[in-house]
């Protein structure tokens, strides 16, 4: 054999493993990827539930009446009196919490208002850990789920923490968000965009941000939970649990913040963070936190993917599973005082 045989054979050999290691990672890299958003710490709650402490059965009494004044009617911009009648239940509930509520109205939209209502540390340069949720429900329905059960949620969690006015080392603004739905999702009209670019243009140092949305219906059925591909090849198909979801950038807060809830509660879980194109991703007031550069996440029962009365007049307060709401809003409690109290999430 010649040198030039020898060295055509030794190039062929060599793009052969060039052309396998390729494809390799043409195969590997979605895998790894895909690996890589979804890895949270801990352990899921797996097995029956604990029994129902006294304070969790009172947390599920308020928030079914929370939830019946809430999902009484439409309410959002195109149903104004409604979201009037609304938007003063939350006011009065959160004064006889204690707070001060404030009305920020969103421009360009008459009759439409944040609501905010703050949680003083000891400390006033303390950094601030927003938690929100829209109070507007979509097009004629009554939104008990969507959104009526993060507004409870977010109501309750004002509430149980009331007790650190003054003590904690975070500040907490507690904020009810207008116009999540269509037709001002992901516009300058969304009422988390107006506020989140309020926010900034104040120089207000922000930790993160909590979005609560459609937290209230849980089933035990195999095959109940559904969801875009590829993450329906790694969570489970029984829709019994709660999520959180977040874009890339606030994988690490992702990460921490289902680690934290895993020690907290004994109740099933699931985590991850994931591009704005996988479907449902980017679909709440995180998304407006995003935009400014705020970790912010999504915790949620995946109602599109779980909840079949979605988006639909039959979304009313009979629908929901009110204990194991209350079991969400209890877990979110503790691991929200221990940030507040050790100023570290």
């Amino acid at each position: 054999m010649d040198g030039t045989g020898r060295i055509e054979r030794i190039s062929v050999r060599y793009l052969r493993f060039a052309l396998y290691a390729l494809l390799l990672i043409l195969i590997l890299s979605p895998l790894l990827a895909l690996l890589w958003m979804t890895a949270v710490p801990g352990r899921s709650h797996e097995g029956p539930l604990p029994a129902l402490t006294p304070n969790q059965t009172h947390i599920a009494d308020r928030l079914r009446g929370h939830i019946a004044i809430i999902a009484r009617k439409p309410h959002n911009a195109a149903h104004p009196r409604e979201m009037a009648v609304v938007a003063a239940y939350i006011e009065a509930q959160l004064r006889q919490m204690g707070y001060a509520p404030r009305r920020q109205p969103i421009p360009g939209v008459p009759g439409t208002v944040n609501i905010d209502a703050t949680l003083d540390p000891a400390d006033p340069q303390a950094p601030m850990l927003v938690i929100g949720a829209h109070y507007d429900s979509y097009g004629t329905t009554a939104g008990a789920n969507d959104n009526g059960s993060g507004t409870a949620a977010t109501l309750e969690l004002a509430r149980a923490l009331a007790d650190l006015h003054g003590k904690a080392r975070l500040r907490l603004r507690f904020v009810l968000f207008a116009n999540e739905e269509p037709p001002y999702f992901q516009t300058e009209r969304m009422g988390s965009m107006v506020y989140a670019r309020a926010l900034a243009d104040s120089g207000t140092p922000i930790l993160a941000m909590i979005s609560l949305e459609t937290l209230g219906y849980y089933s035990d059925r195999p095959g109940s939970q559904h969801y875009p591909f590829p993450l329906s090849l790694l969570y489970p198909n029984t829709g019994d649990f709660v999520a959180f979801v977040g874009m890339p950038q606030s994988r690490s807060f992702v990460r921490s913040t289902v680690g934290a809830f895993r020690d907290a509660a004994p109740f099933p879980s699931v985590g991850g963070s994931a591009p704005a194109f996988v479907q449902g991703v980017d679909w709440s007031d995180h998304w407006s936190f995003a935009q400014i550069s705020v970790p912010a996440l999504m915790v949620t029962d995946t109602a599109p993917f779980r909840y079949r009365y979605y988006h639909s007049e039959a979304d009313t307060p009979d629908r929901l599973d009110y204990v194991r709401l209350a079991r969400v809003v209890d877990g979110l409690e503790r691991i929200v005082r221990k940030w507040a109290l050790s100023g570290r999430l």
